[in-house]
């Protein structure tokens, strides 16, 4: 019998398909895993998470520990809720690739049309200003640790941010204050969640509250 629970949250436009990997490997190891889907593209992030988060945490069965391992938006849907609902049995937070500071692509694109479109009224809220949802948010006061990708696959919007970055978020914006561990990896953003080594760092923080730093002896 499992006796913690995590719940999964997809990046915007994706859905809970994007996850299977992460779902698969964390109920390998022990784990009653939550493959959450809501819709990213069609509301704002105070809405996605007053009216879905609810419906996640209420998969996990009672008296569980409840963790979470987010991508992209799913991290600031979470910070929204959290900053609304006290969670009693809150365990550990993964974000993988989280714009916790908002994103460049973001402050450039968001005018452009089919902008809004694509991402919806949540991705037109997540930009680097101090008005923006996840800049307006604090610090996080719970276990979580970040992993940011320094790798791309989209040079196009690359060049629309500060290296090092993954494609859609720099590794500087992937910080937020109150974090407990921060690590990056070779990674691109659209890969973060599928990536092994993404996984097992995942299953580190989740039982140990760290990552595994690999020092380089010189």
């Amino acid at each position: 019998m499992a006796e913690e629970c995590v719940v999964l949250l997809h990046g915007m436009a994706r859905s809970d398909s994007s996850m299977n990997k992460m779902e698969a490997e964390l109920e390998k190891s022990g784990y009653a895993v939550v493959n959450f889907d809501y819709p990213s593209t069609k509301h704002d992030i105070e809405s996605i998470a007053k009216n879905y988060i609810p419906n996640a945490v209420a998969q996990c069965k009672p008296n569980l520990t409840i963790n979470f391992v987010t991508h992209s938006l799913g991290g600031i849907v979470l910070r929204q809720y959290l900053s609304d609902n006290k969670l009693d049995r809150l365990g550990r937070v993964v974000m993988l690739g989280p714009p916790n500071k908002g994103s460049e692509v973001v402050d450039k694109l968001k005018n452009v049309p089919g902008f809004e479109f694509i991402n919806g009224p949540a991705g037109l809220e997540l930009g680097t200003d101090k008005t923006s949802v996840p800049n307006s948010l604090g610090a996080v006061t719970y276990q979580v640790g970040v992993i940011a990708g320094s790798s791309t696959i989209n040079p196009i919007l690359s060049q629309m941010l500060p290296n090092p970055d993954d494609g859609k978020v720099s590794v500087e914006k992937t910080k937020v204050k109150g974090m407990t561990d921060h690590i990056i990896m070779p990674v691109s953003h659209p890969f973060l969640m599928r990536d092994d080594a993404v996984i097992q760092q995942v299953k580190i923080f989740l039982k140990k509250g760290k990552f595994q730093h690999h020092r380089v002896s010189l």
